[in-house]
């Protein structure tokens, strides 16, 4: 074994970001990676459930942007030394590609639909969920902290993606959408 994965460092509740410095783990820096950590998770456990290759393949791009987009926000932006990607807009542009591919392919929505349907689209609807939530601490760290304002907009972008895709992930099984009805007053 060359490598220990446990390095003792965060015993106290303290972790070092990359570059160095040393915040405690409930750093709002923190909260907004590491929910970007479970979005990704989530992902990947959504594409454990797709049989289309070429979704899968977006699926998968998307899990290395979110690594990129959690080293940028794991990187204060003020440490220039290290050679980090950073989320620009050519990211951005690829979710917006992607959004209106797959709009061509999607019947217009006229009616607000549940969250659900198959297996893989429900999963998609839980990482839209999560992604949400990243965008909100995200939007919380910048006002406390300088960060890439990108990663906002590429979270944003992303919460819309994957409610287009887990629409595609049901269209592509043939799985009706579930329709939200309101209850009458």
């Amino acid at each position: 074994m060359s490598y220990k994965i446990y390095t003792k460092t965060g015993d106290k509740g303290n972790t070092v970001l990359y570059g160095g410095d040393k915040v405690p783990k409930n750093h709002p820096r923190l909260d907004a990676y590491g929910t970007v950590d479970e979005l990704n998770s989530q992902i990947g456990l959504a594409a454990a459930f797709i049989k289309d290759n070429g979704l899968k393949e977006i699926i998968y791009t998307l899990q290395n942007d979110l690594f990129d987009l959690g080293g940028d926000l794991a990187t204060p932006l003020e440490n220039k030394k290290l050679n980090i990607s950073r989320i620009e807009s050519d990211y951005i542009k690829n979710l917006e590609s992607l959004i209106d591919k797959f709009q061509e392919i999607l019947p217009e929505l006229k009616v607000f639909i549940l969250p659900g349907g198959g297996i893989a689209a429900g999963h998609l609807q839980v990482a839209r969920t999560i992604c949400r939530r990243a965008e909100r601490e995200t939007v919380y760290l910048a006002e406390n902290f300088d960060i890439n304002e990108k990663v906002i907009v590429y979270l944003n972008r992303l919460s819309d993606l994957l409610f287009v895709l887990a629409r595609y992930a049901n269209y592509l099984e043939n799985i009706s959408e579930p329709v939200w009805e309101p209850r009458k007053k």
